[in-house]
Formats: C-alpha cells, structure tokens, sequence
C-alpha cells in the first residue's frame, strides 16, 4: 500500500469512527453465548445476560461499591435522552438511573454521557460528555452532579489513577490527552500531538504512564505525568482500544482496521505478535485473574478470549449485534451492546465468567 493511500485508509477511518460516535451506532450484542473454539479450557467461560436500556456506550465496575455504572445516550444532537445507570452486577438490574444536567431548556438537550471511569478511592465516576467536548464527575454514593470539566475536544474515553490522584481523558477531536487532579477536578495536564486520533486510554498506576491507542498512526502515545513530551509505540492497523498486563511491561491493542489483537513489548516497542480475533475490534481489556484478554468484534458480533503467552485464541462467544464495550474485574467480564434486541427495544449487558 502507497503511503498516499495509506493516508487516505486512515483519514476515511478517522472520519467513519467519528461519525459512529457522533451517531451513536457504536457497538452490541446479543443474546446468550455458550459456543466456543480454537484451544480447549480446563473450564469454559458462562455468559448471563439481560436487557439494560437503550443508547448503551460504555460501563465500569466499581470494587468499593460492588456497582457496574454504565452510560446511555440516544440520539443526535440535541440529546435529550441519556443517563448514567447504576447497575447490580450480579442480578443485571438497575438500581439508579441519574439524568446528566440540561444544557439547553430550549430544547431539553443534556449533557450526554458516553465513557467511564470510577475513583474508588473518591468515591466518584467519572464521564466523556463527547458532544459536548467536556468531561463530568459524579458522585457514587448519591450520584449527584459534582462538576463538568471542559475543553476536552469530541472526548471519548476517560481512565482514573488512583495511585496518583489524576483522571486521564482522551481528546479525539485535536489529538489531545488530559489529566484532570482527582482531588481538586483541576486540569493538572495537557499534551497535544499533532494529526493523532486518541481513542482509548490504559494507565500504569506504578509508574504514572498513561498510554493512548492512536487511531490514526498506528500506534500507542505514552504520557508520563512528569515528561514534558510523549513517546511512541508502533501498534497495528487501527488501534481503537488499549489494556495493559497485570506487570504493565505488556500492552494489547484492538485493532479496528485488521480485526485482531497486537500484544506490544513497552520496553522493546515493537509487536511481538498478532492474533486475528474478528471483524471489527473495537474494545480490549485484560484480566489478571486468568491472564486472558477478551477482545470485542463489532462486525463479528462477539467476543473474543485470547490466551496472551499462546498468541491464540481459545475461546469465541458468540453476542448480538454490534458489541460496543467490555470490561474486567477478577475473572469476570462485563460487556455492553447496541443491538436493541430486548423485549421493548433495549440493549443488552452480559456478565461472563470467563474460563480457564
């Protein structure tokens, strides 16, 4: 491929993620999944799922609170429908709905919630308002709107170091990446790099690095909160999702562009391996419980579980349409989807256990 065309592939890219986070049609899935292939387990992963709500994005698990918080927006601009649920993580059932603060009487527009992080240790979660280029902060024990942080362009994904008391968030739209003091919700630091699409976000909480999967070059950007400028990480074609190994001496990549999974040495920086997972990779995330990685495919309507030290997968669990998000804790895993399948139109949550 010409670097020409090359150029070309990634700004049709850039431009069709943008449109599908502007549209809403960013992932689902459906149904139960029990079919697996590729290497037998010792025990095979179980998936439970519910109808959620509709405009399903993203979800975080909280460990202090035992609640799965996930974001819902409906709609294009103005978005008058979103919420941020707080949600059982073993039933599946809501147990809060909280409407994000009016933006427009006008026109009864919200500020629409889309990515999430929780601060355990502040007891906060935290939200990408995409639309409306800002990023918010809740409280979780009375889900109370704390404060909305802005100049934060078409932010995406957000990601909390507790260790350091700093929220980190991802500015598609300028080729941003913030850090915002947990503490006292301040903008503490910003680094810019130019032509780059920051999409999802993994922090190291040993060291402080924050890293950014770079949708447009091909790459992960690493930000040190105490460096003046970052630094590079080749990753494969399209890497729209970022999750990093229990050591943080690995980091796995969902490529959109290639359908597959980099596994990318930090201290080498190079792709130690490649392994192909579905159509459409759109999220990642890493479990040290197991040392799985599951791998969400949009186009392929599933979940992918990858053993890392294999460079393979064991396991394919079927979903519904379009899977938009997962996330781990201890073993087990929770995705979110956009399918609409439920019985009055809502999209979906799945709770895996994933194998072994």
């Amino acid at each position: 491929m010409s670097s020409v065309t090359r150029q070309n592939h990634r700004v049709r890219r850039t431009a069709a993620v943008a449109v599908a986070l502007a549209s809403g049609s960013v992932l689902a899935l459906a149904g139960t999944a029990s079919a697996h292939t590729g290497h037998a387990l010792g025990h095979a992963s179980t998936v439970v799922s519910a109808p959620l709500a509709k405009g399903l994005y993203q979800s975080a698990y909280s460990e202090r609170n035992h609640v799965l918080w996930a974001t819902t927006a409906v709609g294009r601009p103005p978005v008058s429908s979103s919420s941020l649920l707080k949600v059982d993580p073993r039933t599946l059932a809501v147990k809060q709905t909280i409407t994000p603060p009016v933006t427009d009487a006008a026109t009864g527009a919200v500020e629409a919630v889309y990515g999430v992080a929780v601060d355990d240790e502040h007891d906060t979660v935290w939200t990408t308002n995409t639309r409306n280029n800002s990023v918010a902060v809740y409280s979780q024990r009375t889900g109370k709107h704390l404060a909305t942080l802005p100049n934060v362009a078409h932010a995406r994904e957000v990601v909390v170091d507790e260790r350091h008391d700093l929220a980190w968030a991802s500015g598609f739209g300028d080729g941003t990446v913030v850090a915002f003091d947990t503490r006292t919700l301040k903008e503490k630091k910003r680094v810019t790099v130019a032509g780059s699409a920051p999409t999802g976000l993994a922090v190291n909480e040993r060291t402080g690095t924050v890293y950014a999967a770079d949708l447009n070059g091909d790459r992960l950007i690493a930000v040190s909160p105490w460096a003046k400028d970052p630094s590079f990480i080749p990753a494969g074609d399209g890497p729209i999702s970022v999750a990093l190994s229990a050591d943080g001496r690995t980091a796995y990549a969902a490529d959109q562009a290639s359908g597959a999974l980099s596994v990318v040495d930090l201290r080498e920086k190079a792709v130690t391996e490649s392994v192909p997972t579905g159509a459409g990779a759109l999220s990642v995330a890493a479990d040290a419980r197991t040392g799985r990685v599951l791998v969400v495919n949009r186009t392929a309507a599933n979940v992918t579980v990858v053993d890392p030290r294999k460079g393979a997968v064991v396991e394919t669990l079927a979903t519904g349409a379009n899977p938009n998000h997962v996330t781990v804790d201890h073993g087990t895993a929770y995705v979110v989807d956009k399918s609409g399948a439920g019985p009055e139109g809502q999209d979906q949550a799945y709770r895996i256990r994933i194998g072994h």
